[in-house]
């Protein structure tokens, strides 16, 4: 018998030929008025789902399949309200609900240390104070465990503090992203997103400067804060709102900007000067930026195979595509700055259009998130809308591409924000999709 063949492990296959199905297994309780979810992260291994809400809460769905029962499994979601708004959040590496001591989250709650949650019930286990001049907490915009889990990296004006996890209440290590508030030098701004090479010691951080290039590779090991090793550029001059690595293919960092539709790559290896590939529902050159477009965060997602990326609109669909790897067998991920070396000048980037697009939602998609053992796929839906009989919202309507129209709803919401009119949520849901079937 080959062991290696039968105890081989092989990703989820995905079907695209057509439009995938709601699972009706996952059942979580309705939404308040207002109230709505804004992104969602699976954990490790899939048993728990983490869901941001808009008014200041988490929900946990996690899974309760008997065992050895072949129904499908129930979703009960437990919530756990906190006393600001939340900034981010992010699962621990290894976290599991089938493994009670990793079974935990970071979260960045304005104006509070950073805490560390138990996801069962949502006690405090620990946490991490950012203090700046003022002696003010500070909560940072980004938040990001190293791979092995030792270390949290917390993104926020211009720096980043590094807390040794094992040692709640103490003070962290800052990087400086930049020389000084008056220097040109390194990666100014906040750092509103930071993600990790999944095989070395190399770590990305990007911040909401509306500039090109405000992407930069840093290293874990940089005891000595030289500054970043290489900066990203070719990208569209916005804030960065997420990065991404995929295990399978960790040379290749995606990226998602501020009031842009897009997702863009680059090849690590490469000069990083222009990204490699760019996914889009429509062509660039054809693109014309979007009047509706808002503030609001939308979250992308790739599959643990590396093969598929999602991404919801604020028309309420959602898109995957088929990502352009490269065929050639993956570079060695470098081990030290001195090994990051160039293996391309090419300046050629390839644009790439959605394999398949389906309505989701009847409002805008904060986030999507594939499972990371299942073919299946969770979308979030809802945004803020408001309730006046002057304001008609209609997501199709031509007077969306009228400047003149833009500057007085602007005009409208700032009345509405003076006078305590609360806003309301066309639809507030999470669904779960399978593409499983043929």
């Amino acid at each position: 018998m080959d062991l290696d063949a039968e105890y081989s492990w092989k990703p989820p296959v995905y079907h695209l030929s057509k439009p995938p199905t709601v699972s009706e297994e996952f059942l979580i309780e309705k939404f308040e008025p207002g109230d709505f979810p804004r992104s969602a992260k699976w954990c490790y291994d899939g048993s728990a789902l983490l869901v941001h809400c808009e008014q200041r809460s988490f929900r946990i769905c996690a899974s309760r399949r008997p065992q050895n029962e072949p129904q499908p499994h129930s979703i009960t979601a437990t919530n756990l309200p906190q006393a600001a708004p939340i900034v981010d959040y992010t699962w621990y590496p290894t976290a599991s609900s089938l493994s009670p001591p990793t079974f935990c989250f970071a979260a960045s709650v304005r104006e509070t240390p950073v805490k560390l949650l138990d996801a069962s019930d949502g006690r405090l286990r620990a946490s991490y104070p950012i203090v700046d001049h003022r002696e003010r907490q500070i909560a940072p915009h980004s938040l990001e465990f190293n791979a092995l889990g030792t270390r949290l990296y917390c993104g926020f004006d211009s720096a980043i503090e590094i807390f040794d996890v094992s040692r709640p209440g103490a003070e962290g290590t800052r990087l400086h992203t930049s020389p000084s508030k008056k220097s040109k030098d390194g990666l100014k701004g906040i750092v509103s997103a930071l993600a990790f090479h999944p095989s070395s010691e190399l770590f990305v951080a990007g911040s909401l400067s509306a500039v090109t290039g405000n992407i930069a590779l840093f290293s874990e090991e940089d005891e000595g804060h030289t500054g970043p090793v290489m900066f990203l550029g070719g990208g569209p001059a916005a804030g960065v709102t997420q990065l991404h690595f995929t295990p399978l293919y960790p040379n290749t960092l995606y990226a998602s900007f501020r009031r842009n539709p897009m997702v863009y790559a680059w090849d690590i290896r490469a000069n990083g000067a222009v990204p490699c590939d760019i996914y889009s529902k429509t062509a660039s050159s054809n693109v014309v930026k979007e009047k509706r477009t808002t503030n609001q965060r939308r979250w992308f997602d790739i599959d643990i195979g590396g093969r598929y990326l999602g991404v919801g609109d604020e028309r309420g669909a959602v898109s995957i595509f088929q990502l352009n790897n490269a065929v050639a067998p993956e570079v060695p991920p470098p081990a030290t700055n001195q090994d990051l070396k160039f293996v391309s000048e090419s300046s050629t980037t390839r644009e790439t259009e959605p394999t398949i697009t389906f309505s989701a939602h009847s409002d805008a998609i904060g986030s999507v998130a594939f499972h990371p053992t299942r073919a299946a796929l969770v979308s979030v839906g809802g945004s803020r809308h408001w309730n006046d009989s002057d304001d008609s919202d209609s997501l199709n309507s031509e007077e969306e591409e009228d400047q003149a129209y833009q500057e007085e709803r602007l005009a409208r919401t700032a009345r509405r924000l003076k006078f305590g009119k609360q806003p309301r949520a066309i639809e507030a849901a999470v669904k779960l999709w399978d593409f499983d079937i043929e």
